[in-house]
């Protein structure tokens, strides 16, 4: 995904050392934010709303318009997004095949 037309990576580092990353896919002037993980031992430590607000000044510094994002219902993800003006926009279901 690193080397994807359109795509930037962003790190998040505590005291030098990395503990969550985010991607930004770019394209006219739509962002997506993507991919974002935190370590389990950098995690209630800002690091994603962080990442959040370093892609999301990135992406308006390059003409973006819009931005978007996906995020599990309740998770800590949505609330972060929420917290930084993201707003549900629908609800997607996942089907999995029984095993």
């Amino acid at each position: 995904m690193a080397h994807s037309v359109g795509s930037h990576s962003f790190l998040a580092e505590l005291d030098g050392q990395p503990i969550a990353a985010g991607g930004l896919f770019i394209h006219d002037d739509v962002a997506l934010l993507a991919s974002a993980s935190t370590v389990p031992e950098g995690r209630r430590r800002g690091a994603q709303s962080a990442l959040l607000a370093a892609r999301l000044l990135y992406a308006a510094a390059q003409g973006c318009r819009l931005a978007m994002m996906g995020a599990a219902p309740g998770s800590q993800s949505q609330r972060n997004a929420e917290k930084n003006g993201f707003r549900v926009a629908y609800t997607r279901i996942k089907w999995a095949l029984a095993r």
